[in-house]
């Protein structure tokens, strides 16, 4: 079993978190790993995107030309990923930024109120928390403990209550299916 993964949006919408923390559940569950950022000039506001792949077999290569999955987080890379998205695949987008909806009738949308989500917790930047708990329900690849594991990985130096605040996105997105 392999996975391809493309997370995508803009910089400061934690997209290459979000990769991270998919990388390090997979190795918290014994699966092959990798993971490839890609940045915009920016950082902040520029584009953003990862691939990930996890695999119960070793990796050949960390490039993702097409994906099982997709996660988009703005509207410019719904246009730039949804035709990369393998037939029969998934593309999660975040509802609450993304005006225009998926064209593809050969792949899965799902769509997500992530921002609306976020701010009802109390912090929108955690948006990127709810889309991987609905990804979790949805695939069924990786145990939303394992992500709650590799949240506190991934952000050593946060403090409980934000790492809380982060489970419970994780949790809302997950209870969302």
């Amino acid at each position: 079993m392999t996975k391809e993964i493309i997370i995508a949006g803009f910089g400061g919408q934690g997209v290459v978190s979000s990769g991270i923390i998919l990388g390090y559940a997979g190795l918290i569950e014994d699966k092959h790993v990798t993971f490839f950022p890609s940045y915009g000039a920016e950082m902040r506001g520029g584009t953003a995107n990862c691939s990930v792949v996890i695999s119960s077999e070793p990796v050949a290569s960390p490039i993702v030309a097409n994906p099982d999955i997709v996660v988009i987080m703005n509207e410019p890379s719904l246009a730039r990923f949804e035709p990369t998205v393998k037939p029969q695949g998934l593309l999660f987008f975040n509802q609450t930024l993304i005006t225009s909806r998926p064209k593809r009738k050969d792949i899965t949308p799902i769509p997500v109120e992530a921002n609306a989500i976020a701010e009802e917790l109390g912090q929108g930047r955690i948006a990127n928390m709810v889309m991987l708990g609905v990804m979790a329900k949805k695939t069924g690849l990786l145990k939303i403990e394992t992500l709650k594991k590799a949240q506190r990985k991934r952000f050593i130096k946060a403090d409980e209550e934000q790492l809380s605040l982060n489970d419970k996105a994780l949790e809302r997105g997950y209870a969302l299916l």
